[in-house]
């Protein structure tokens, strides 16, 4: 089970990462810097792989969450250097969570809970339908408005698995 750790803030600087020594994957993985509003500062190594949701470009001077495993090793260097597993565009007219989900589709802090309906969109990474059920998996919701109890209860407009 991944665990999901996250550093909201704003993007600062995208460079070139370079990784490999012929410069065969030069271009393809990028350094971002994250700036939070008390001047905290993490980098994310962003590879092919990490999941951009809603494939959202992100530029600097834009607002992201970004989303690490926080039992996976890192440089113990200033600043932090994360692998970045989803990033999010801030968007206000949606919500995101990414988190694992148990059988009742509460998230493991206990704060949201999940919903299900006809309309809610289950898809894998890749886009493709998921037709298992998505209890007791890490899940990336999108969602929208939530009840005001504990925990918040929503409609999912999507779910995206992470198997």
């Amino acid at each position: 089970m991944v665990n999901f750790q996250s550093f909201r803030g704003v993007v600062t600087q995208i460079d070139d990462f370079p990784i490999g020594q012929n410069g065969d994957k030069e271009g393809c993985y990028k350094l971002m810097t994250v700036e939070d509003r008390t001047q905290g500062i993490v980098n994310f190594v962003v590879s092919p792989s990490t999941y951009f949701v809603n494939q959202e470009i992100v530029n600097p001077g834009d607002q992201v969450t970004g989303y690490y495993d926080g039992n996976a090793p890192v440089p113990l260097i200033y600043p932090p250097q994360y692998r970045a597993l989803v990033v999010v565009k801030d968007n206000y007219n949606q919500n995101v969570k990414v988190d694992f989900f148990n059988n009742q589709l509460v998230s493991s802090d206990g704060q949201l809970q999940l919903n299900l309906s006809p309309y809610t969109l289950i898809l894998l990474k890749n886009g493709q339908p998921f037709s298992k059920s998505p209890s007791n998996r890490n899940l990336i919701v999108i969602y929208g408005p939530t009840t005001r109890s504990i925990p918040a209860q929503t409609t999912p407009y999507k779910i995206i698995v992470w198997c």
